[in-house]
């Protein structure tokens, strides 16, 4: 069973800076220095690049193949490493794809199609949700994927086990029911219209129950036992995650290019932190792809080699403003930053026009019942920026030209996960705001945060800073639900950066995720889009994007549409001698009592 498409629907580690080779890692043509030598002068002379992807551009990456080759080790160079394998980072959503298996799977135009679940209705209040599964499915410890299994999951992601999966459905999840071997239900508090969409992400990844009751945390951490097409074969912190094929695989999503195992024997994941490592492990051969192009490499990837980008829905990358505390608890105030720099330039200039500008605070223009009229309401308007900020009472001047009032500054503290949250080039926008923002008397102090502060809460309570810029994927509208609900101390609510606790925008939000009707969500959405705006606790930088380049000789690799991570299942090598010229695994190395 399909749902029918959304109307709206677009399309605390070390890291070293340029980490050497894992050892046995093949070169093919060339070395990786003089990738390295050749990224930078393709850096020099690359001055700009077409914004977004081409309208032909798919989110999969296809070849010529017609006959998968099977065998072989795909080296793939990713940016960041996860905390671990599966959890509520997005960095470990596109890991915890690799090995755990999902109810359905999200497809390009917002539907969703069957994966481990074959067929779904919903009660005629809508507060019931019936999935058929199927009966052929096992976890790779041998244990059945059962409706026991996915109640399990449902209570397990609720109870604490993935804080971003009850963030998604807190307010809404009340129990599972087993009905049969292979029939479940989910009971909901109340209707929510995105549940089909909300469960395609990995964060409701499907685990072992057994693994989960009888492992350790580590061990659930670095190796989940998932139903998936790899399981983790060894992780070496800082250098690389090795995905071993799973050769019972017989299960793939409905959207899937086939059925059955991986044709690839395995991939590695490597760490390569430092863009242009990165992209000159790419060009000397060492990697089959990459994903996270650095912005001046795109042109050249769009021409050289298999390229895809993704804009990823949900909030986009956006500046969220501190409403309980500071300068910014005055409307006039934020709506006067809103105005104040040009946003648009700065990102095109940052980017070289590869990353689309995100007018909005709110949602990216990739969500469904995204409101563009919304979105543009603060255009780049020095003017009524120093308007606003006069009628406020700030006034005054420092000798540096803050403005004052009453002996404050306009100062606000911008707090960011540099290199975990916000990459290299996003660090570029938010300087060029802060520079700009100086026009209007706003000193804006850039206070770059590390992976374990963010992570460890140093950045969570209204005393902590002023702005904090990040994003929030999400496949549907009800990011505004997660990011908006007011905080109580009974359901406290980390994911409202803003601190902003308003009951008619709350109120409007709910309203939209029990409409009965997509016009009424979309119309719903749209209402509590231009109610942000008028109190303007955001604002919109840029689209958070995810980009993939390909070699020649590997094809297959495609980008999930519910947030945009690599899938190497349907990858393979396009030729016998490319596949050979890969490094497999190393042997199995016999334990002490085995022959």
């Amino acid at each position: 069973m399909n749902t029918p498409p959304s109307p709206n629907a677009p399309g605390n580690r070390r890291l070293s800076s340029t980490p050497a080779p894992h050892p046995g890692a093949r070169r093919r043509p060339g070395t990786f220095a003089a990738g390295l030598a050749l990224a930078a002068a393709s850096a020099l002379a690359l001055a700009s690049c077409s914004a977004g992807a081409a309208p032909e551009e798919r989110a999969a990456l296809t070849g010529s193949a017609t006959e998968p080759v099977q065998g072989g080790v795909l080296e793939y160079g990713h940016l960041q490493e996860p905390n671990c394998i599966f959890g509520g980072w997005i960095q470990e959503n596109f890991t915890a794809r690799q090995v755990l298996d999902n109810l359905v799977s999200a497809t390009e135009d917002g539907s969703v199609v069957p994966w481990i679940a074959t067929d779904w209705s919903v009660s005629e209040d809508r507060t019931v949700w019936t999935l058929d599964l199927r009966d052929d499915v096992r976890f790779t410890d041998g244990t059945p994927l059962d409706a026991d299994a996915v109640a399990y999951n449902f209570d397990y992601w609720m109870d604490g086990g993935n804080g971003t999966a009850a963030a998604h459905l807190g307010g809404f999840y009340d129990h599972s029911e087993v009905v049969d071997e292979h029939t479940v239900q989910i009971h909901l508090s109340a209707p929510f219209s995105p549940f089909l969409s909300t469960i395609s992400q990995s964060y409701f990844g499907l685990q072992s129950p057994t693994a989960l009751e009888t492992r350790s945390d580590e061990e659930n951490c670095t190796e989940p036992i998932g139903s998936g097409p790899f399981t983790v074969k060894d992780w070496k912190r800082g250098e690389y995650i090795e995905f071993e094929r799973n050769e019972d695989y017989q299960w793939a999503p409905g959207n899937a290019g086939h059925q059955g195992p991986a044709h690839v024997e395995g991939v590695r994941w490597n760490i390569i932190p430092d863009n242009t490592s990165r992209y000159g492990a790419l060009l000397s051969g060492e990697m089959d792809a990459i994903g996270e192009v650095p912005a001046v490499n795109i042109a050249q990837a769009r021409e050289q080699y298999d390229f895809t980008q993704y804009i990823t829905p949900g909030r986009p990358v956006v500046m969220n403003l501190n409403t309980q505390r500071g300068i910014f608890t005055d409307q006039a105030v934020r709506q006067a930053l809103s105005f104040a720099t040009d946003r648009e330039a700065n990102v095109e200039s940052a980017f070289l026009g590869t990353v689309p500008f995100e007018p909005s605070g709110y949602l990216s223009q990739s969500t469904p019942d995204y409101d563009e009229a919304a979105a543009t309401e603060y255009p780049f308007d020095l003017q009524r920026a120093n308007e606003l900020l006069d009628e406020a009472g700030w006034t005054g001047r420092d000798e540096d030209g803050t403005r004052t009032k009453d002996g404050q500054r306009l100062q606000a503290k911008v707090v960011y996960g540099l290199n975990s949250i916000i990459t290299p080039d996003g660090n570029t926008v938010i300087q060029n705001v802060q520079e700009q923002a100086r026009a209007a008397g706003f000193d804006l102090v850039l206070r770059p945060g590390t992976p374990s502060e963010f992570f460890g809460g140093a950045f969570s309570t209204p005393d902590s800073y002023d702005a904090q810029v990040g994003y929030w994927t999400s496949p549907h509208a009800g990011i505004l639900n997660i990011n908006y609900r007011p905080s109580t101390q009974d359901a406290p609510n980390g994911a409202n950066t803003t601190f902003l606790d308003n009951t008619e925008v709350f109120e409007t939000i709910q309203s939209a995720l029990q409409a009965p009707s997509p016009e009424l969500v979309t119309e719903r959405f749209s209402e509590a889009q231009h109610q942000l705006s008028e109190l303007a606790p955001a604002i919109g930088l840029y689209t958070q994007t995810n980009t993939l380049a390909a070699a020649d000789e590997v094809t297959g690799i495609w980008l999930e549409h519910a947030q945009g991570g690599p899938i190497f299942h349907d990858a393979s090598f396009t030729s016998e001698s490319a596949r050979d010229d890969s490094d497999g695994f190393p042997p199995h190395a016999p334990a002490e009592n085995e022959d």
